[in-house]
C-alpha cells in the first residue's frame, strides 16, 4: 500500500510529568528519558508506590495503561496476578488505510530462531471488502512451523483495528494458525479475511 504526498507530519509522543509530586523524598527511581523504574508489577523501589500509564517506559497506549491499573489494583488487595504479556498488546494506527499488529513480525520471529510459515490474504478478494470499496491492504498472519502457533498478526486496510481483537484473543489463547482457519467466520464480513489468511499458513486459501 503506498500513498504519494508533500509532506508527512507526525504529531505522537508525549513526556511523563513528574513535577512536585515529592518523587525526590522517595525511593523512586527516575530513568534518564524521565519515566519512572517500575518492575514488572509495576511496583517502584519505593514500598507501596506503584506507577502505570505514560510515566512508565511501556508504550504509550490507553488500552494497556488501564490493564496497567487493573494489575496494580489486584496486586495491592492480594490477588494473584500474572505480569502483562507484552507481546499481546495491540498497536493500531488510526490512519486510512488503518495499521494494526499484535504478536512477531515474520522479521522479529526468525531472529528470535523460530521456523516461521506465513499466510496472507489482500482485501481485493474479499467480497465485503469490494462491497465496501476499501480494498487497499492486507492480513498476515506469522505462525511457528512446528506446533503451528500463531506468533503475529498484522492488518492494513478497512476495520483493522477492530478485527485485530480477534487475533488477541487467538493468540492468548495460543491458538494454530490451523484452528483459526478452520473456524466459521460469516459471509459475506471482512473478518474473512483473518480466515483467510490462517488458511493460507498451510496453503489452503480458497478465494484468492
Amino acid at each position: 500500500v503506498s500513498f504519494e504526498a508533500e509532506m508527512f507530519l507526525v504529531a505522537v509522543g508525549r513526556m511523563p510529568y513528574l513535577e512536585n509530586l515529592g518523587l525526590e523524598n522517595t525511593k523512586v527511581k527516575v530513568s534518564e528519558r524521565g519515566t519512572v523504574e517500575v518492575n514488572e508489577y509495576c511496583e517502584t523501589s519505593e514500598p507501596n508506590v506503584f506507577a502505570i500509564g505514560d510515566v512508565i517506559a511501556t508504550p504509550w497506549l490507553a488500552h494497556l495503561a488501564s490493564k496497567e491499573g487493573i494489575l496494580v489494583v489486584e496486586k495491592i488487595t492480594g490477588k494473584k496476578v500474572e505480569p502483562i504479556n507484552m507481546r499481546l498488546v495491540p498497536n493500531c494506527t488510526y490512519c486510512d488505510p488503518e495499521v494494526a499488529s499484535v504478536g512477531l513480525t515474520e522479521a522479529k520471529a526468525k531472529e528470535e530462531g523460530y521456523d516461521v510459515k506465513v499466510g496472507k490474504f489482500p482485501f481485493s478478494a474479499s467480497g465485503k471488502a469490494r462491497i465496501l470499496g476499501e480494498t487497499d491492504g492486507f492480513v498476515k498472519i506469522v505462525s511457528e512451523k512446528k506446533y503451528d502457533e500463531v506468533l503475529g498478526v498484522h492488518i492494513i486496510g478497512p476495520h483493522a483495528t477492530e478485527l485485530l481483537a480477534e487475533a488477541c484473543v487467538a493468540m492468548t489463547l495460543e491458538t494454530t494458525a490451523d484452528e483459526l482457519g478452520r473456524t466459521i467466520h460469516a459471509h459475506p464480513t471482512v473478518s474473512e479475511s483473518v480466515m483467510e489468511a490462517a488458511e493460507g499458513v498451510h496453503d489452503l486459501t480458497i478465494h484468492m
